[in-house]
């Protein structure tokens, strides 16, 4: 959604849309299996792919959810924790040419941002995460060239073209407390990273630098991780700072830890909720989306 004259957008959805404990609370019991990705992109403007978190997908897999959804619908796509928490971001070229040929490029114009996100026990370290910043394509003409480069486990299913040259962004979600200082974050500023807005129940750290043209927000539960969900007072103040970016400011709060970004004209906003036991994710994005309209 874009607001008050304001070009740049506010999604928000969901991390994941098959869970069966979804079904009776927000999608109809008698839903048919595959129809819940048509059914929340029907009320909400977008959803994180977290398959591709998980292993390699295929373009068909891809090709489908674009069928499946609006044309205004947006993907934000989590990268392979083959990268991230397997190679802990070393070594990456191979294993980024494979992601990057698995089908991500089938989203077209409906390819969000790009999902890093870190295990716990990866602490700050400034030449592994600018070595891994480099090879990352920053349009979609990079990363079809990038893709081109696979190895033989893509053979014969492998997409390495792109129907338009669009840019690509990417966000890092960090879970060491190394994090939580001016250090990295002008580092991610340095390479246009978004640092993503992480509330996780203080289990990692939550920070709220602004350090990209766009912000990315994950909810991760408010007192217990992926089991809780957030109040009318706790959305009503996410919805504030949301507005916020949005409009182009960078608030100093607590969780701010670096000088401020300059204000800009204005920022697109991504949030996805991920506290998905007892279907709180799509109930506080429907909420959270409501307020920001």
């Amino acid at each position: 959604m874009a607001t008050g004259g304001n070009p740049h957008r506010i999604l928000i959805g969901t991390s994941g849309w098959v869970y069966s404990s979804w079904h009776g609370p927000f999608y109809p019991r008698d839903l048919r299996r595959g129809g819940e990705l048509e059914h929340l992109s029907r009320r909400l403007g977008s959803a994180e792919i977290n398959a591709s978190f998980y292993s390699l997908q295929r373009p068909e897999h891809y090709r489908r959810w674009v069928e499946q959804t609006p044309d205004d619908f947006v993907f934000a796509v989590k990268g392979s924790r083959f990268i991230t928490h397997m190679k802990k971001l070393r070594d990456a070229e191979t294993a980024l040419a494979n992601f990057f040929a698995s089908g991500v490029l089938a989203l077209g114009r409906k390819m969000g941002p790009l999902l890093w996100q870190l295990p716990p026990s990866l602490p700050f370290d400034a030449d592994r995460l600018e070595a891994f910043f480099r090879l990352l394509p920053r349009s979609t003409a990079e990363a079809a060239e990038l893709a081109a480069r696979h190895d033989a486990r893509l053979a014969g299913r492998a997409l390495t073209e792109t129907d338009a040259d669009r840019p690509v962004r990417h966000a890092l979600e960090v879970r060491h407390p190394s994090f939580a200082a001016r250090e990295p974050v002008e580092l991610l500023r340095a390479h246009d990273i978004a640092l993503v807005v992480a509330d996780a129940a203080g289990d990692w750290p939550r920070l709220e630098d602004v350090t990209s043209d766009f912000v990315y927000l994950r909810f991760h539960g408010a007192e217990e991780l992926y089991a809780s969900g957030y109040t009318a007072e706790d959305l009503d103040r996410w919805a504030e700072l949301v507005r916020a970016w949005h409009a182009g400011r960078a608030p100093t709060t607590e969780h701010t830890v670096a000088p401020p970004a300059p204000k800009a004209t204005g920022r697109d906003v991504y949030a996805y909720f991920d506290n998905d036991i007892k279907a709180h994710a799509p109930e506080d994005a429907l909420a959270l989306a409501k307020r920001c309209a």
